[in-house]
């Protein structure tokens, strides 16, 4: 009895169950959106009235696909609310953001409904799409500029018709060179002409447009698709105008400044070179080697021969140069890039003219003086030596004892030697020596640079007084009528050179005679030998002799 209860109930839980597994899908009321990526930052939604452009998969509920965009390799592209699309989208595309993918489920009355579409989607079918959200805009978007990175320091913006080198989205990477173009005069699409206007050196900005001010319902026929809004990522890296001249600024000028350059001078300076966004492009200092050039007259580039003129010795200075005084179009290949700002930062060590003479300052002289240096004096002397910067040089008190020449010898620099004239004893003075007349466009290795102006404080300890101009050896006393028979010594009617030479020396110990101060007396007395013995035996006879005497009156005897 209980079994034949149960049995029926079972066979009737069997066919309900049957019956639930078979039965059609409840209809939908509404749309049923499921997000299945959101983006982290949104930073805008679609609505009403927004044009897109998105990519979908359309499938039936069974999963069978009736239409994709992928296949078309096409966007959907659309104005949302303006009934342009089947309703169940127009609503589900609202509030989606750029990059957000949901999956749309569109009953049939938000679809095609009873009337369907074609053969290709049935009456009364439910949709699924597969949607993925790539563009938004509206035709009142104008450009915005988000600003991201803002430089510390901005002494100038872009105005309209500069000149600017940018990177923006991937032309770092791509093309390994900035972007170069005119800002505002149509040079650049309208929204990017607009998106640069205020820019700092520097600054790094987010430039999003609509397609009305990009590349418009076309696109540009290749990478950017018709009706797309754009987004740049733009970092500034150089700007001028055409009408720049040079900019001077961050002047340090030494006091005093008793002279400037002038058109046609030489000028030895050090520099470190860099582009206007900081990049560093050259310098003198990794050269361990000043600049050396002459100013005004060609020799560097336009912006520089300017901003070398009217500075001081030791002055330092930032030089800015627009391209069309630099390197221009075409920059230097590697290190300047073509239309680059550069930026200079100079200090000016020293210059002179080819004119210049020997600058001399008298810093003490003795209330005494009995006699001046000339030419022929053998003067001792103490000095310090450096360069216009002050880099210092040698000194003589660093070897405990004087330097020694004999003025009019070339024993030291042409400066030095006029420098030197007319000097008393105990006398000191400030001398400034041009290069041409020092060490010359080569200097002395590892001490002078080459075209460097010398500075030497020198004080005159003693003088010798010279030999008569022309004259290696004098007689104090009268000249003996018998010389040839004193220096024959052996008696053998010939003068060797050693009876010469211990004559000559012997006269000079003694005080009858005197050697040219300042050089080797046995040099001299060999060349007094030399001139004697003339027929170069190596002996001189009481008729060589004679004959020198008979000649109008010469260096020694």
């Amino acid at each position: 009895m209980i079994q034949c209860v149960v049995q029926p109930m079972l066979y009737l839980a069997v066919w309900v169950a049957f019956a639930a597994c078979n039965a059609p899908p409840v209809p939908l009321d509404d749309i049923v959106v499921e997000k299945t990526f959101v983006p982290e930052q949104c930073g805008r939604a679609v609505k009403v009235g927004d044009y897109v452009r998105y990519h979908y998969i359309g499938t039936f509920p069974d999963g069978k696909k009736f239409d994709s965009s992928y296949d078309r390799g096409s966007t959907y592209n659309v104005f949302v609310g303006k009934k342009q699309l089947i309703a169940g989208m127009d609503k589900a595309l609202v509030g989606m953001c750029v990059n957000e993918r949901s999956l749309v489920k569109v009953p049939p009355q938000l679809a095609y409904g009873k009337g369907g579409y074609g053969d290709t989607i049935p009456p009364d079918s439910t949709l699924h799409f597969d949607v993925l959200l790539l563009d938004v805009w509206n035709p009142e978007d104008q450009v915005q500029s988000t600003t991201y990175l803002a430089p510390p320091i901005c002494d100038r913006k872009v105005e309209v018709s500069d000149y600017v080198r940018y990177h923006y989205n991937g032309t770092l990477h791509t093309r390994l060179r900035t972007y170069d173009t005119y800002v505002g005069i149509g040079w650049l699409i309208a929204g990017m002409d607009q998106g640069l206007l205020g820019m700092c050196v520097g600054e790094r900005r987010i430039i999003t447009m609509p397609p009305s001010l990009g590349y418009g319902e076309n696109g540009d026929g290749s990478d950017i698709p018709g009706q797309a809004s754009l987004v740049f990522d733009v970092v500034l890296l150089d700007l001028h105008n055409p009408r720049d001249s040079i900019a001077v600024s961050n002047q340090l000028v030494p006091e005093p400044c008793v002279r400037k350059t002038a058109t046609g001078d030489f000028v030895r300076y050090h520099y470190n070179g860099s582009l206007l966004d900081g990049t560093f492009f050259d310098s003198s200092y990794s050269r361990n080697h000043t600049y050396d050039t002459y100013v005004g007259k060609g020799y560097v580039i336009a912006g520089m021969d300017e901003g070398l003129l009217g500075v001081c010795m030791g002055e330092r200075l930032t030089i800015t140069i627009p391209p069309h005084l630099a390197y221009g179009e075409e920059g230097t290949g590697s290190k300047i890039p073509g239309s680059a700002v550069l930026v200079f930062d100079v200090h000016i060590i020293d210059f002179h003219n080819p004119t210049d003479t020997t600058v001399m300052t008298v810093i003490h002289k003795p209330e005494v003086c009995e006699k001046m240096t000339k030419n022929g004096d053998f003067v001792k002397y103490h000095y310090n030596a450096s360069l216009m910067d002050g880099s210092h040089i040698d000194s003589t008190h660093n070897y405990g004892k004087t330097y020694n020449v004999v003025l009019g010898a070339n024993q030291v620099v042409p400066g030095m030697e006029e420098g030197l004239k007319e000097m008393c004893v105990g006398e000191k003075r400030h001398l400034v020596i041009p290069p041409h007349l020092g060490y010359g466009e080569r200097g002395v290795t590892d001490e002078v640079p080459g075209s460097a102006v010398l500075v030497f404080d020198v004080e005159l300890i003693e003088v010798e007084e010279g030999l008569p101009e022309g004259y290696m050896f004098i007689w104090n006393d009268n000249v003996s009528p018998d010389l040839f028979t004193e220096m024959d010594v052996d008696l053998n009617k010939q003068v060797e050179p050693s009876e010469f030479t211990d004559y000559i020396m012997r006269q000079v110990t003694e005080g009858h005679g005197r050697l040219a101060p300042g050089f080797d007396p046995y040099r001299i007395i060999d060349n007094m030998f030399s001139n004697q013995d003339r027929d170069g035996d190596g002996k001189i006879t009481e008729s060589e002799f004679k004959l020198k005497a008979d000649e109008a009156p010469h260096d020694e005897l």
